[in-house]
């Protein structure tokens, strides 16, 4: 029996679907009714959704009753799994809306059981035997296929469709072309260009529905990723990251010994809250082990010392994050979660110090080097890319601006001891928090810290990719050695996390007066925020968000003030590549009649493709260099 006393549709609440299923749905379709699938699929933000037995049920109407029963992965992997009451069933415009409003599953998580009937047993199990997690299977090498190649021209046509259209014309219909494509890439063996179609299908879904959280500047870097992807790969490039690896959601990984490095909580814009423990393997792997469920800042804020089970252990974050443990039957996420499986073990393990065992690998290298490595990392997956992998440093406070603590890296440590200088002619880094919510400790510590200028600080965080020499700080403890630094109780053995722990006059030293605010006076500028590269960015995301007639109409507006700021600023590549995008927006064809008509979108991509790529590695180089360069007055 159907529930009918339901409240309103809430995406959260669908199972996801596999994107072959939404698409051969959107394709069974009359195409009389594509016209009114985008409002079809609007209405559904008010309609009743209850529970049925296996499953959901979501009422469109009298006679009109959409059923989803998912497998036992939790997704809709088979056409089957979703029924209409309606007499037009299954080409009916209910069941097709609901499949499109429900989230799009990740393959890899949610298999395809033909397919997996399909596969052959004797990988599986060498996959397992290997012990590794996430980059299960490495191209080959060599040229793609004839098939691949097909397979990336479909999903560049299709991308290129919904570039020049924008994302208010990017509805139902260019949505389910990019799934049907994406499937074709899985089948043709090319995991990256799935990826990314999955992702900018995400991406489109929640600009359009305007969900908290979501950026702009997200969508336009996926739908770079996509382009520039199956672009090279249809062209028959044989660069072997262009394939990518094929990325299972989690796998056996033996057994494990990690140890604690802090616990970030976390507040998700999408309604989830909770606690991610972050982890050292004795490998040097970066783990991590979270609580993140439907929730609020409550949630967050009371997970501080939240009990999670793993296996048959209980497992204290608070605990965790500062001890270790031997886990045997883990499984590993290709983003390095740990899973949970009734078949886990774990005992615990003593705590290692920061400065010792693998922990201690998160200082070894300078910032520069780090930061230059990181932001060589090309695939927006890659656990190991700028925003995503932890690293430390040793700095010295030197005062703040605004919300941001400003600081500078410490010299090496040397044998003969003594009180660290900071670098010679080295960057002031921005210490800005990763969460400003007034339930979080993350700004009440960096005002902390920022009250003592001269303290030396050990900071574990986050590089932020989109802001020049920022770090994000998760972390912090006492600098080995220093007499100016944090005095933490023992129980904290030697870290703070700045998300929970609040840091009182206690911990501080006592104030040196000799300390000046001289350096916070020097403060230079932006380099990012302040360049004319601005203009290029403003162009590139209005093409994805309103299409190629918008960037036509700004680029006439604009005229010659477009291009000559970013000429007179030495950027001449960036002004050629703009100019070149604005001139093929404004380009129309005339058929055989004489008519105007709309052009064909491969050449408009290219100019977008090329001015978005050359525009992300300025950026880059920017944020690069001022992790290396010294500061301007």
């Amino acid at each position: 029996m159907t529930d009918r006393t339901a409240t309103a549709v809430d995406t959260d609440r669908l199972p996801p679907v596999l994107p072959a299923v939404a698409a051969a749905a959107v394709a069974a379709l009359p195409p009389r009714l594509h016209r009114r699938l985008d409002a079809a699929v609007e209405r559904l933000a008010g309609v009743p959704v209850g529970p049925v037995d296996g499953g959901v049920s979501v009422d469109c109407g009298p006679e009109s009753l959409v059923t989803l029963t998912p497998g036992a992965t939790g997704a809709v992997t088979d056409p089957h799994q979703a029924r209409c009451s309606c007499l037009l069933a299954p080409r009916c415009l209910h069941r097709t809306a609901v499949l499109l409003a429900c989230p799009v599953a990740d393959p890899a998580a949610h298999p395809d059981p033909a397919s997996t009937a399909a596969a052959s047993p004797a990988s599986d199990s060498a996959a397992a035997a290997s012990g590794r997690t996430a980059r299960t299977r490495k191209s080959a090498g060599g040229a793609p296929t004839k098939a691949q190649r097909a397979a990336a021209g479909a999903l560049w046509r299709a991308a290129a469709a919904v570039l020049a259209a924008g994302v208010p014309a990017a509805g139902a219909v260019p949505q389910a072309e990019l799934l049907r494509a994406a499937h074709g890439a899985r089948l043709a063996g090319l995991p990256r260009a799935e990826s990314a179609a999955l992702r900018t299908v995400r991406g489109l879904r929640a600009h359009r529905g305007r969900q908290n959280g979501h950026r702009l500047a997200e969508l336009v870097e996926v739908l770079h990723d996509l382009l520039y992807v199956t672009g090279r790969l249809a062209a028959g490039d044989a660069d072997p990251a262009l394939v990518g690896v094929l990325r299972r959601a989690y796998q056996p990984d033996g057994t494990l010994e990690v140890y604690g490095v802090c616990r970030e909580p976390v507040i998700s814009a999408t309604g989830y809250a909770g606690v991610v423990t972050h982890l050292v393997a004795a490998d040097g792997r970066q783990l991590s082990f979270g609580d993140v469920k439907p929730g609020g800042p409550d949630r967050a804020r009371d997970c501080a010392r939240a009990v999670t089970e793993m296996g048959a252990v209980a497992v204290n974050h608070a605990v965790l994050a500062r001890g270790g443990l031997r886990i045997t039957g883990t499984t590993v996420s290709p983003d390095g979660r740990l899973g949970a499986g009734k078949g886990v073990r774990a005992t615990p393990l003593t705590g290692a110090d920061w400065s010792t065992g693998p922990l201690a690998r998160l200082f070894a290298r300078p910032l520069a080097e780090v930061v230059t490595a990181q932001l060589a990392t090309d695939d927006p997956e890659d656990p190991a890319r700028a925003g995503t992998a932890l690293f430390g440093g040793d700095l010295m406070v030197v005062g703040a601006v605004g919300d941001q603590v400003l600081a500078r890296e410490l010299d090496p440590a040397t044998d003969a001891g003594g009180e660290r200088a900071p670098v010679p002619d080295g960057p002031l880094i921005r210490l800005v928090p990763v969460d400003s919510h007034p339930m979080l400790a993350h700004v009440a510590n960096l005002r902390r810290l920022a009250s003592r200028p001269g303290l030396r600080v050990r900071v574990v965080g986050r590089l932020d990719p989109d802001r020049a020499s920022t770090l994000r700080p998760l972390a912090v403890g006492p600098v080995p050695g220093a007499a100016a630094t944090l005095r933490l109780p023992a129980e904290w053995h030697g870290r703070a996390d700045l998300g929970y722990d609040e840091l009182q006059g206690g911990h501080l030293p006592p104030r040196d007066p000799a300390e000046t605010t001289g350096p916070v006076l020097a403060v230079g500028a932006d380099a990012v925020a302040e360049s004319p590269l601005w203009r290029v960015r403003r162009l590139v995301e209005l093409a994805v968000s309103g299409g190629r007639r918008a960037v036509a109409e700004a680029a006439r507006g604009d005229g010659t003030g477009l291009a000559g700021p970013l000429r007179r600023a030495g950027f001449t590549t960036a002004a050629a590549l703009t100019t070149a995008l604005a001139d093929e927006s404004d380009r129309r064809g005339r058929d055989a009649f004489g008519r105007r008509t709309d052009p064909d979108p491969d050449r408009y991509a290219w100019a977008w493709l090329a001015a978005t790529a050359h525009l992300a590695a300025a950026e880059r180089e920017l944020i690069r260099s001022s992790w290396t360069a010294p500061p301007l007055g």
